[in-house]
């Protein structure tokens, strides 16, 4: 396939703005620019936003055939991803943090003044294992420049959305609080299990075609 329809774009955008997890992970790049000032928190979002794109970008592209170099199969690597995506959702569901990544946002205060737009904000926190899997299975069920320019179009506007949040960090912390960002991390913990369980489904199938009926 060539070309995405609206159901796939719609689809694709939903599921990688989930584990992507705009809103949750502001809570992470707030703790970690916290004693920042102004201006260095403006240039850190604005790089963590250009390296999450180019990250995902180049994965639409190099992904496939690093996995075909490494002979792995996509059902194996829809199994795989459904489980850890789904690690990833029942983390979100019991977690009290808005952060996709596992990391508490108090002990990456530590990281003050170091550079972080790449490392650890943009991989794994943003753009970790989840959004990498999602980009291959994409990328293998559309195939084609068509596609692989339309899906790095809507990683990009994704990046784009991210950035702009951690530029407002401080006004979204105070405005949804704790509890938004609660309610928000939980609610697309939700979405993300569902993603998890039909991709999982997928893989088993492509391997046991017999489940297929």
């Amino acid at each position: 396939m060539d070309h995405l329809n609206t159901t796939a774009i719609i689809s694709f955008a939903t599921a990688m703005f989930t584990i992507l997890n705009p809103i949750g992970n502001v809570a992470i790049f707030s703790a970690m620019v916290a004693d920042r000032p102004p201006e260095e928190r403006k240039r850190e979002a604005v790089k963590s936003a250009v390296a999450i794109a180019l990250i995902l970008v180049s994965v639409i592209w190099v992904g496939e055939y690093v996995l075909r170099f490494f002979n792995v199969e996509i059902p194996g690597l829809q199994i795989a991803g459904g489980i850890m995506i789904g690690s990833v959702a029942l983390s979100m569901l019991r977690s009290k943090e808005g952060a996709i990544g596992e990391r508490k946002p108090d002990s990456l205060k530590n990281t003050k003044y170091q550079e972080i737009a790449i490392v650890p904000i943009a991989i794994p926190i943003v753009a970790g294992p989840g959004a990498i899997v999602t980009l291959i299975v994409n990328t293998h069920n559309y195939s084609g420049v068509t596609a692989n320019l339309e899906l790095s179009v809507i990683c990009v506007v994704l990046a784009a959305i991210i950035g702009a949040c951690f530029l407002a960090s401080s006004w979204i912390s105070k405005k949804i609080g704790i509890n938004g960002m609660n309610i928000v991390t939980k609610f697309m913990g939700m979405i993300l299990l569902a993603i998890a369980g039909s991709m999982f489904a997928e893989g088993a199938k492509g391997l046991l075609p017999g489940l297929a009926g």
